[in-house]
């Protein structure tokens, strides 16, 4: 069993219908309307509710974050990376590559901001990094539920088949020489961000057309990737609205 919990996560899941509902446990002692909002779309969707104590809800989240509703759901449905890149939103491809993102809040996070700045997709590694789990679907805040997901074998291969699409491959990092707001975005590509503490692996920037950096005025050197991904992404589409424009 997989689950999902939050108001928000499994309200967006029930929006998405990209999951399989069993049921769905709410607190018997929560009666506000945001959480009555989800029990009414349960049962418009034919989807069991039970109504459990805060305890049970605990030990089926593993935390007391959940905010009164857990879901009990099929796993989450990777995309096809070729099916997302051919499905692009706008003008320009917008895609977002983590190269090896560990901790699930960051990569909720990322997720979150990738959805809000109308990017194609997002992808990350079968291997060595988080994966949409009920954390990250939580920390997205549900985005997860509506973000195109690729999960690939190798990132660096990943970005040669991107390259054979003819998107861009940018990669954002502390080494590179040039300030990512000095780049023209008005171009299909993608978006490389590093892992937490590690950046990009070498391989992976040998692999991207432009290594761009976030200047950092204070005395840290960096700046938390899910952070960064924001600074990177809305840059992106100032540039791209101010050419709508």
């Amino acid at each position: 069993m997989h689950y999902i919990y939050g108001i928000n996560s499994v309200a967006e899941a029930l929006k998405a219908r990209g999951r399989n509902f069993s049921w769905v446990g709410v607190s018997k002692d929560r009666h506000d309307l945001r959480l009555q909002r989800v029990v009414t779309e349960c049962r418009k969707q034919g989807i069991a509710v039970r109504f459990v104590t805060r305890a049970e809800l605990d030990q089926m989240a593993g935390n007391n974050a959940h905010q009164g509703v857990v879901a009990v759901t099929s796993a989450k449905q990777y995309n096809d990376l070729d099916d997302v890149v051919a499905a692009k939103r706008g003008q320009f491809s917008l895609m977002v590559v983590l190269d090896g993102i560990e901790d699930p809040h960051n990569l909720g996070a990322v997720i979150r901001t990738a959805d809000a700045a109308g990017a194609d997709g997002v992808v990350i590694p079968e291997r060595r990094a988080a994966s949409v789990t009920a954390i990250v679907a939580k920390a997205s805040a549900g985005a997860s539920e509506h973000m195109p997901i690729a999960k690939v074998t190798n990132i660096a291969r990943t970005l040669e088949d991107l390259k054979a699409r003819n998107l861009w491959i940018v990669g954002l990092d502390e080494r590179g020489q040039q300030a990512y707001d000095a780049l023209d975005y008005k171009m299909d590509c993608a978006i490389v961000l590093g892992a937490e503490g590690k950046g990009l692996h070498e391989l992976v920037g040998r692999k991207c057309d432009f290594l761009v950096s976030i200047p950092m005025l204070g005395k840290v050197a960096s700046l938390n990737v899910s952070v960064a991904a924001g600074v990177m992404l809305y840059e992106i589409v100032r540039q791209r609205r101010n050419q709508a424009q």
